[in-house]
């Protein structure tokens, strides 16, 4: 009997912490603090707010992402806008062919004329869109 009560008795549940977290600090925030704490926090990406503050007070190294919703529009505009440009010319490339292929020397030739004036307006348009991204590259990008 004596031999039983000298056992320890599995309790079972988690293993303690060796460093338990056991300090509370509370403060108080302003709407417009909280407005600002809560934006940080969503643009950190840390999984809860507690980290992020720890992360904040000691200075530990910290991402922040913001992403423009109206560059990311104007860049997927842009990318559309060359992937047609590019299909442009894979039918230009076609159309020669064909010309060449269906019609007499003469006819073909009038046709490619106007088919270069075509391609000279769109090499334009696209200088234009070249400038036009520059530009926004320069106001937007490079802050």
């Amino acid at each position: 009997m004596n031999d039983n009560s000298n056992k320890k008795q599995n309790k079972g549940g988690r293993i303690p912490k060796t460093d338990p977290s056991i300090h509370r600090h509370v403060f108080r925030l302003t709407d417009e603090e909280n407005a600002k704490f809560l934006s940080l926090f969503e643009g950190s990406g840390m999984p809860n707010k507690a980290k992020f503050i720890i992360t904040q007070l000691f200075g530990n190294k910290m991402k922040s992402v913001q992403i423009d919703k109206g560059t990311v529009d104007f860049y997927m505009r842009l990318t559309s806008f060359h992937s047609q440009f590019r299909s442009i010319g894979v039918n230009y490339n076609q159309i020669v062919k064909l010309l060449y292929k269906s019609f007499s020397e003469k006819k073909a030739s009038a046709y490619l004329y106007k088919l270069e004036k075509q391609t000279t307006e769109m090499v334009e348009l696209f200088k234009k869109v070249l400038e036009i991204t520059e530009e926004f590259d320069k106001k937007y990008l490079k802050k």
